[in-house]
């Protein structure tokens, strides 16, 4: 959705497109400027050289890979001989799912570009200073050759899209290959599980070459969430926590009062029952997280490595929710406590080969990007996120860790509902003196918020300021739902 990315600018396929050959040829706009023969020469080799050595690569993301490594650890410690022995292999597995990913995302990259995938990267300074008076004088909305030629000078301009696609296919393989390991007695979750994520993982390729409406965006992820709700055989039954229960009490014998009712002899403290069946509403609500978190990750974007980032810091605080359910930290009483952890045994599966593909792939999005994810991956991401909750029957407590995406979804409301003005890129401006982004007030998304509140920053900077806050904030959802269900009477 590059109304709400706004991180590319895509250039028309009517204009121009690269070969199979790696030649730069042109439909609709004749190459007379001879600084474009440059252009034409250089297409192949600023492919090869914008992926840069992966060594680099890694190294300048390495803090991620840090991250990861220390999130297993922790899971792992938190887990019992017979859960080691059920994460062993499919944690293998993932491995296995980010070498593949690390080698193949580079490999697929100039295909994409050939194909005519590719964007430009606009929150570059210098790119902005080089090219502002050439784009002036070819006017709005236009891009002559010259000025393309001028912008292959640079690696980072025109960088290849969509190579989240390439990790969703991993992730997919790797579902399979842990389908036929795990036997027939979970073939429905997992069934339901690959066709909810290959039909997000079409979507959001489809809006990466279409650019598809919002109101299908809203729609579509409602029908990939059916094979969820399908498979889904858990309760439909939630705790009233007793604050909830007081309050609605008090506020009843208010509204008699008020009414003039007398009150009923044998009056209960406590009218609202302490489980309440939500049935078809509870299913409701599963359906809305999907789609929440398929449009979350996706409106929450813009810099290089912020989608994956932030996904990847979810994906570890998803992982260590689970290890401690397995421990026994959330010990709430439940009806059968082996379905229990089975469940997030089952969500640990699903989430495990998500980081290992995903942390390849940030390897190759973090600043300076060399790749772009796509909406494939913002889709890809959200709607395993949401399976891994509704399958492990956690649902409710996914939104703790969603917090800066809940809050960026409520600051943005009044221009994505177009009560406001809603430009099309409402990225932070790219100052070419200082080389640093500054925040734009009319831009209400938390990427501008940040940068107002704070000053201007590099991009990088910024990304690794909104990544701290989203750990933060998945640790305080964490230790918040630690507190509740072990120190407060809140049950």
């Amino acid at each position: 959705m590059q109304e709400i990315l706004g991180w590319s600018a895509r250039t028309p396929r009517a204009a121009e497109r690269v070969d199979a050959v790696g030649e730069l040829t042109t439909s609709t706009t004749d190459v007379r400027d001879a600084s474009a023969l440059k252009l034409l020469s250089h297409t192949r080799s600023s492919t090869v050289l914008a992926m840069g050595t992966l060594r680099d690569r890694l190294r300048s993301s390495g803090f991620m890979l840090i991250v990861v490594l220390v999130s297993a650890a922790a899971a792992y410690g938190q887990m019992d001989a017979a859960s080691r022995a059920h994460v062993l292999p499919n944690w293998i597995g993932s491995v296995v799912a980010f070498v593949a990913a690390l080698r193949w995302v580079p490999q697929m990259a100039p295909w994409f570009r050939q194909a005519g995938l590719y964007g430009r990267d606009i929150n570059k300074p210098w790119r902005n200073n080089a090219n502002t008076s050439t784009d002036n004088k070819a006017g709005k909305g236009q891009a002559t050759a010259a000025t393309a030629a001028r912008s292959s000078d640079h690696e980072d301009t025109i960088v290849p899209e969509a190579l989240g696609l390439v990790v969703a296919a991993v992730y997919l393989c790797a579902l399979c290959a842990f389908h036929l390991y795990r036997g027939p007695e979970v073939t429905p979750y997992y069934n339901a599980a690959l066709a909810s994520v290959t039909f997000m993982t079409l979507l959001g390729f489809a809006d990466d070459v279409l650019n598809l409406r919002w109101r299908y965006k809203m729609i579509l992820p409602c029908v990939a969430s059916l094979p969820l709700l399908a498979a889904y055989a858990g309760s439909t039954t939630v705790i009233v926590p007793y604050p909830v229960r007081s309050a609605l009490t008090r506020a009843e014998q208010w509204l008699a009062r008020r009414a003039g009712l007398p009150l009923l002899a044998g009056w209960s403290p406590e009218p609202v029952p302490r489980l309440l069946d939500l049935g078809w509403i509870y299913k409701l609500y599963m359906l809305l997280l999907a789609v929440f978190c398929s449009n979350a990750i996706n409106i929450h974007a813009g810099i290089n490595g912020l989608e994956v980032g932030q996904s990847l810091i979810i994906g570890c605080a998803v992982a260590l929710h689970n290890a401690a359910h397995l421990r026994g930290w959330f010990s709430t009483p439940v009806a059968d406590p082996e379905r229990l952890r089975a469940n997030h045994l089952f969500s640990l599966d699903l989430v495990s080969p998500f980081i290992g593909a995903s942390l390849a792939l940030f390897v190759h999005n973090w600043y300076p990007a060399r790749v772009f994810v796509g909406d494939t991956y913002c889709y890809f991401a959200g709607m395993t996120f949401a399976m891994a909750a509704i399958l492990g029957h956690y649902s409710e407590t996914l939104l703790l860790f969603f917090i800066p995406q809940v809050f960026n979804f409520l600051y943005s409301l009044p221009q994505l509902l177009g009560l406001m003005e809603c430009p099309r890129h409402r990225l932070p401006r790219a100052n070419p003196k200082t080389g640093k982004l500054e925040g734009v007030p009319s831009h209400f998304n938390l990427l501008n918020l940040v940068l107002l509140i704070c000053g201007p920053m590099t991009e990088r900077q910024l990304c690794l300021v909104l990544l701290s806050l989203q750990a933060v904030c998945c640790a305080f959802g964490y230790g918040l739902r630690l507190l509740v269900l072990r120190h407060v009477a809140w049950f």
